[in-house]
């Protein structure tokens, strides 16, 4: 089985104001999806990258490719909309080659660590489907239509949701399939979509790290900058 990661880059940086997305914005004087490429093609587990960007940047982040000499990328891919259709891309793009993993990634979580990589291909060659989630510390209230408190759930059996998430083709080409047959299907992750259309499928956690942030907001630009200086 081949391990592929999917570096799902479809953002258009609305959340962070700029006119540039915000995987092209720098970290470390690096565009933040450079960092995450460098976190996979260096993995010596990880066998190729598929990469799915908006279609206008293509030239950017072949030139950031090409200039970087990164031998692991097989293809730039067109996302969608929603993170679904960037996802279906990826599918799409191996359904002639079905004997590999899928490890979906957020471009913009750009410090995702060796050992997340090999705890999830790990999990992967265990036969299992695999979230990467950490403990949430805070107390998490539930509301109704009101927006008023509905239940409070049980902290210890909450988690963060990170990614990657991974699954055998097979699995996450099965759960779309259904998916796409649902004319109620709402966009969601993949974890969500597996969970909603294969609920027999047992999504394992692996353990995450708090360094694994998502660049969303501005301010998570200084937060990855204090990261980075630490690496």
């Amino acid at each position: 089985m081949k391990n592929v990661a999917v570096l799902l880059a479809g953002g258009s940086g609305k959340r962070m104001g700029t006119s540039l997305p915000k995987q092209f914005l720098k970290i470390a004087d690096k565009p933040i999806i450079q960092h995450s490429i460098e976190a996979f093609e260096f993995h010596p587990n990880i066998d190729e990258i598929c990469i799915v960007i908006n279609a206008d940047y293509h030239e950017e982040i072949n030139d950031l490719i090409a200039n970087n000499k990164y031998r692991k990328v097989k293809y730039v891919l067109s996302g969608g909309k929603e993170r679904s259709d960037s996802s279906l891309a990826a599918i799409k793009a191996y359904e002639r080659e079905q004997n590999v993993y899928l490890i979906f990634h957020d471009a913009v979580r750009p410090f995702v660590s060796k050992r997340i990589i090999s705890d999830v291909i790990n999990a992967l060659e265990a036969g299992k489907s695999v979230a990467v989630a950490i403990p949430t510390t805070d107390t998490i209230f539930s509301l109704n239509q009101d927006e008023t408190i509905e239940s409070v759930p049980n902290r210890n059996l909450l988690r963060r949701a990170q990614t990657p998430q991974a699954f055998s083709y097979k699995t996450i080409k099965k759960a779309y399939d259904i998916a796409m047959n649902d004319s109620n299907f709402v966009a969601t992750d993949d974890c969500g979509v597996v969970l909603k259309y294969l609920p027999n499928e047992a999504i394992h956690i692996v353990e995450g790290e708090e360094s694994n942030i998502k660049i969303t907001f501005e301010q998570d630009l200084l937060q990855g900058a204090q990261i980075a200086d630490k690496k």
